[in-house]
């Protein structure tokens, strides 16, 4: 490579990306809108798993750091009713593929991995265009300009690159996350966290409309989100400036609930965040662009699944392999691009998710919730 590979965005892609790359000695230069590496909590717990995450971590040269990440326990899964009674319990005996770690501790350790000055911090993209000959420009809010030989956008949802490629935008999915915290759970809120147990905790209804997930993260810190089936304009009218009246318009909408569960809402110590999901089109491609491609949620974001932080890395490591195997660039892209297009025509179903994590004794009535969200018999 003639010149440094262009990378916008410093999540779990781009710096998977930028270390591969490394590993292979090719330069990389990175831009991240954020002003610093700790200028927000980088989300909650991550299972990375063994046929696509840990596949990245690999190609990057990095598992030995990446398994003194792994908090152990952590795969351990209880489903509950909205009673608070133990449906099914797993426990995390040590053999699964699918390890959790902090996705902060996770982006910290690529961060160490790479050489100094590798990540441009407070450079937010406002857009990007072509230049012609392979070439591209983008402009960043601050009026800085770079011009780059080879652009990746591993912006996310609402990608500035992505424009550059293909007209998709994201479309809301009709579900939203209403995420919060509770702190030193174990002393402060106990019924919460046995409900929860030592790893990850579903809790749904009589309808599909509703479910409660949480994870217990490093330490006793529970980390809750509340799923809801809503209108945007519903929760818009939800006051989340005013995290009280918030708190309790949610908390409303699980009335009936166990409170151990409820109170993953109305005791959290953190305001409650709206996350609405947004996909793009099941199958997304464009025509090649020289110069130019995406990674991650900028290419084929999906609504939550357990997938989204693994492909996004998995996209990353196999356009650095793909890069240091062509001496054409163009080459390099267009390989990468024809197997990132297969795996994201073809995500595992609902069933597919399901037995990746219970194998063959799926709980029934874990499959029954997601057989009514999505009218598609499973097998119990």
């Amino acid at each position: 490579m003639r010149s440094p590979v262009t990378i916008i965005g410093a999540g779990l892609g781009g710096l998977i990306l930028a270390r591969v790359l490394h590993v292979h000695g090719i330069p990389a230069e990175v831009y991240e809108a954020e002003p610093s590496p700790m200028a927000r909590t980088q989300g909650g717990m991550l299972d990375i798993h063994d046929y696509n995450g840990q596949l990245a971590v690999q190609a990057a040269g990095l598992m030995a750091e990446f398994r003194g990440l792994v908090l152990e326990g952590r795969q351990a899964m209880r489903i509950l009713d909205r009673t608070g009674a133990v449906l099914f319990e797993k426990s995390d005996d040590g053999t699964g593929g699918r390890p959790e770690v902090q996705r902060g501790e996770l982006r910290r350790m690529l961060l160490d991995a790479l050489p100094a000055g590798t990540v441009h911090w407070g450079h937010k993209a406002s857009g990007a265009r072509t230049l012609g000959d392979g070439r591209h420009e983008v402009t960043f809010t601050d009026g800085r300009i770079v011009v780059t030989d080879l652009l990746v956008g591993a912006d996310g949802a609402w990608s500035r690159v992505r424009p550059l490629l293909t007209g998709a935008t994201p479309e809301y999915t009709g579900t939203a996350f209403v995420e919060t915290y509770l702190f030193d759970a174990d002393t402060r809120h106990p019924a919460t966290a046995k409900a929860v147990g030592g790893g990850s905790m579903i809790a749904h209804g009589p309808t599909p409309d509703a479910a409660i997930f949480a994870h217990r993260e490093r330490g006793d810190t529970l980390h809750g989100y509340l799923e809801l089936t809503r209108p945007l304009d519903w929760f818009a009218a939800v006051d989340f400036a005013d995290p009280a009246a918030a708190t309790a318009r949610i908390a409303r909408e699980f009335d009936g609930w166990a409170p151990e569960l409820t109170a993953l809402i109305t005791d959290s110590d953190t305001a409650p965040v709206l996350r609405p999901h947004h996909t793009l089109p099941t199958g997304h491609r464009w025509e090649r662009v020289p110069g130019a491609t995406l990674v991650g949620d900028a290419a084929h974001l999906a609504a939550p699944n357990g997938e989204g932080a693994n492909l996004a890395m998995l996209d990353g490591a196999e356009l650095a392999q793909a890069l240091a195997a062509h001496d054409d660039a163009e080459t390099a892209l267009a390989e990468y691009e024809q197997a990132m297009f297969t795996r994201a025509a073809n995500p595992p179903d609902e069933s597919a998710l399901l037995e990746s994590v219970f194998g063959d004794s799926v709980p029934q009535s874990l499959a029954a919730l997601f057989e009514d969200r999505t009218g598609t018999a499973r097998n119990g």
